[in-house]
């Protein structure tokens, strides 16, 4: 069985072929700045690399450039759009209607578009993404993997926000988590690491990237998490401000002559490590920055670990303990000087970390990074999300 996974943004569409005998990426590859100047779509399969530079107006030519490519003679991937089985698409939002991934069909698509409002800069993406698909590939099962559905299991108590209960139950103002299909992929890994079924264990999830969250499981379900409403809330990241005080939205509209959107706007694009730095929300130009002795640089960092730490804390009170804290994505598997400094504020309760392990341990493997004698065991686990929504999609087109 083979399955196209589809992940679409504004600007952009990533996407895998696998293979699901072996779960083998057979393929995959980039489009990037699509309907704008210099746009192009990449691929990588069977050891060969090609590049396609032109004119992707829209999402549609760019899944077109992308069929082209997997049917290219010389590349010998597929040989006919009727080897694939499936398409997985990551879809940001599910709100309340959907806690679980889902066969699309034209009353799925009508309630994609009602929620649009809650995920305005991703929505109307994903959805081009499927449309694109189904144009191109007629017939062939759609399925939507919601970046939601992993958190729907959190309890009223931790979802609710302090607004009046109106304006959740007709607005749907509530904290609704993103970065689901890394947590839940991380969840099972983590199982299996520690000989237990997912529900046996009680886990930390540090998903810490250009985006990040932390999220506490329990029983197999999330239990809370830090993103909200939007991706917005939380850890401090690359270019999001995360928690803030909402009154900070007026305050700089007023004093910078701009409109609360385009404030909403700064938080999500121009601050975090960015804003605080202003050198880059690449942690490795903050890296060469500190280095130099750059200190705004410096205090981004320490902020960084601040925030991880104070999170971690917290979802151990909410958890009352935990078998394992994980760190995954891009900084989480790759920064090591963050892992340990987080591990050292947590000695108090109990954990005790290898560092030597932490430093010298090849990148992009799976490691146990504490010490036998830790009450709490600490793993870096590469993420697959792709994987999982493949996993999904292979269970969904099947059914």
């Amino acid at each position: 069985m083979k399955i196209l996974i589809i992940n679409a943004g504004s600007s952009s569409l990533k996407y895998q072929l696998l293979d699901m005998k072996d779960e083998s990426v057979i393929a995959k590859g980039n489009c990037e700045k699509i309907g704008m100047s210099g746009s192009f779509v990449s691929i990588k399969a069977k050891g060969q690399e090609k590049v396609v530079k032109g004119d992707l107006k829209d999402h549609a030519a760019a899944m077109e450039t992308v069929i082209g490519l997997l049917l290219d003679k010389e590349l010998n991937i597929i040989s006919s759009l009727k080897e694939i089985d499936a398409v997985g698409h990551r879809v940001l939002h599910g709100g309340e209607i959907y806690t679980d991934s889902v066969l699309i069909d034209d009353e799925v698509m009508k309630n994609l578009e009602a929620l649009k409002p809650l995920g305005p800069l991703h929505m109307p993406a994903n959805i081009l993404g499927i449309e694109a698909c189904q144009k191109k590939m007629p017939g062939v099962k759609q399925v939507a993997v919601f970046d939601t559905a992993f958190h729907a299991t959190m309890p009223a108590y931790a979802y609710m926000y302090g607004v009046k209960y109106e304006d959740y139950k007709e607005l749907g103002v509530r904290k609704y988590g993103f970065h689901g299909t890394s947590h839940k992929y991380i969840l099972g890994e983590t199982a299996k690491l520690m000989g237990k079924k997912p529900e046996e264990i009680k886990l930390i999830c540090c998903h810490i990237g250009n985006g990040s969250s932390i999220t506490a499981i329990k029983d197999g379900k999330s239990i809370d998490t830090t993103m909200g409403f939007t991706p917005l809330e939380g850890l401090m990241m690359g270019t999001r401000s995360g928690d803030i005080d909402p009154s900070v939205v007026t305050y700089l509209a007023e004093k910078r002559g701009k409109t609360a959107e385009q404030i909403i706007t700064y938080l999500n694009k121009e601050s975090g490590v960015l804003g605080i730095s202003g050198v880059s929300s690449d942690m490795r130009d903050i890296n060469v920055a500190i280095e130099q002795g750059n200190e705004r640089a410096a205090l981004a960092l320490d902020m960084l670990v601040y925030r991880i730490t104070k999170y971690v804390g917290a979802m151990l009170s909410v958890l009352g303990g935990a078998d394992a804290i994980v760190f995954t994505a891009g900084l989480g598997e790759n920064q090591e000087d963050l892992r340990e400094r987080v591990m050292d504020s947590l000695a108090y309760v109990g954990v005790e970390f290898d560092r030597k392990k932490n430093n010298t341990l090849p990148r992009g493997t799976v490691a146990e990074l504490s010490l036998p004698t830790s009450k709490i065991k600490v793993y870096r686990i590469p993420t697959n999300e792709e994987l999982l929504i493949a996993r999904d999609t292979a269970k969904i087109a099947k059914d």
